[in-house]
């Protein structure tokens, strides 16, 4: 029995995507989680999963770092992300950091079974209209995503929250932790970037932001 992992926190999409694959896929068992910490759950429970079907979106996934930490943590676990998104700087970016496919979520019931019938053969898919515009990432990405991908979830978080502009004593709050630890967070996620102050680390946090590169468009 194949077994696949929606990871998606809108419910109705999840139930759609189910009955849809349900029908092409027998038998199939197609877990769910609407986070990303739920996500890293069922991974960890599920060794023998034959895909998962990433939302960029989930609470908790930092658009690219959900997609970095999974391909860093499960190298052999196919990825395809399935977004609402078609911008290409966005789809580059994600092949780039180790998905195996793109399917955009206005994608039909068949073209989702094809994608992912391909990727399962070991294939990268992408729709057919962007194929052969999508372009590699750079040399500074590759090495952004070697860092990013040291961070541990709660570091991860902790430099959200730096990018959001919180203070240390608001981010203590914010996840139920103590000044001390958020400090020590701070001077690991320092170490891990290579960088020296806030400010540095901020910019990082931007380049995985997915709403900041799709309004430069």
């Amino acid at each position: 029995m194949s077994q696949f992992l929606i990871a998606d926190d809108h419910p109705l999409f999840r139930e759609a995507l189910k009955g849809a694959l349900t029908k092409q896929f027998e038998p199939l068992e197609v877990l769910e989680s609407d986070t990303f910490d739920t996500t890293l759950a069922v991974l960890d429970k599920h060794e023998d999963l034959d895909i998962l079907l990433l939302d960029l979106h989930m609470p908790g996934n930092g658009d690219l770092y959900g997609l970095i930490r999974i391909r860093e943590d499960y190298p052999d676990l196919p990825i395809a992300v399935v977004s609402g998104s078609e911008d290409l700087q966005v789809v580059s970016k994600v092949m780039g950091y180790g998905a195996m496919g793109f399917i955009p979520k206005s994608s039909s019931a068949q073209e989702i079974a094809d994608a992912i019938n391909e990727i399962l053969e070991g294939e990268v898919w992408l729709p057919a209209d962007i194929k052969d515009k999508v372009e590699g990432i750079s040399g500074e990405d590759k090495q952004l995503a070697a860092q990013v991908a040291s961070l541990t979830p709660q570091q991860y978080k902790v430099l959200s929250y730096l990018h959001e502009g919180l203070l240390n004593k608001q981010i203590a709050y914010e996840l139920n932790i103590s000044e001390a630890t958020v400090k020590a967070h701070i001077t690991a996620i320092f170490r891990k970037l290579g960088v020296y102050n806030r400010t540095q680390a901020v910019l990082i946090a931007s380049k995985l932001q997915l709403e900041a590169m799709e309004s430069q468009q």
